[in-house]
């Protein structure tokens, strides 16, 4: 983080506060944009806020555009309506993700909606999920990731904390770096700590 850094590399792609009202701009046009996000959210609202503040100090204008849920999808973001959006995703333990990389899900109501294309990104979503191999789609997956780390389709911001509580009747729970749901069939309660069943 180095706000005369961000400075000088606008500097040099011709972004200066000609005007001296704090707001760079070039060919008289002001350096100003829109996040949106959902309301809530205050973790989004909060980081929405924490960027508008960042980027003022180096005099780029953020506004910040709060929607109800229905409308932000909707309206904004099934339309492609949008220049900077705070979202989240929460996907399942397999690495697959084509349905928010791959080039051909960029259309109304699917989950590219940044319109990412990457050609070998595409070939690499579909050899892992045409392999059994785990060696060979662990491969694949961490090539995605290079590539993601490199163009930066999106700005992955924070992993939220969360603090699961059980109580300790539950036995089978096993942490890990993902949390503690992923082998919830295999949770239980001994019988003798049982206090409830159900009886089909």
């Amino acid at each position: 983080y180095s706000p005369e850094k961000a400075k000088a590399i606008l500097r040099e792609a011709g972004w200066e506060d000609t005007d001296g009202d704090g707001i760079l701009d070039r060919d008289g046009t002001p350096f100003e944009f829109t996040i949106l996000t959902n309301m809530g959210n205050s973790l989004r609202e909060r980081t929405a806020t924490i960027i508008q503040w960042r980027l003022k100090q180096i005099g780029v204008k953020v506004n910040i555009r709060i929607l109800e849920w229905s409308t932000f999808i909707n309206e904004f973001i099934d339309k492609r309506s949008f220049e900077a959006v705070i979202l989240g995703w929460s996907i399942g333990l397999d690495p697959d993700q084509y349905d928010i990389w791959h080039s051909s899900k960029t259309g109304e109501k699917e989950f590219n909606f940044v319109s990412y294309k990457n050609r070998e990104v595409d070939r690499l979503l579909e050899e892992g999920r045409r392999t059994f191999d785990i060696e060979k789609r662990k491969r694949a997956y961490y090539r995605i990731q290079e590539i993601l780390a490199e163009e930066v389709p999106y700005i992955f911001l924070y992993v939220p904390d969360a603090l699961p509580i059980v109580h300790k009747r539950f036995k089978g729970i096993k942490p890990s770096p993902i949390g503690i749901s992923y082998n919830l069939p295999q949770w239980y309660v001994p019988k003798k700590l049982q206090r409830h069943r159900l009886i089909p």
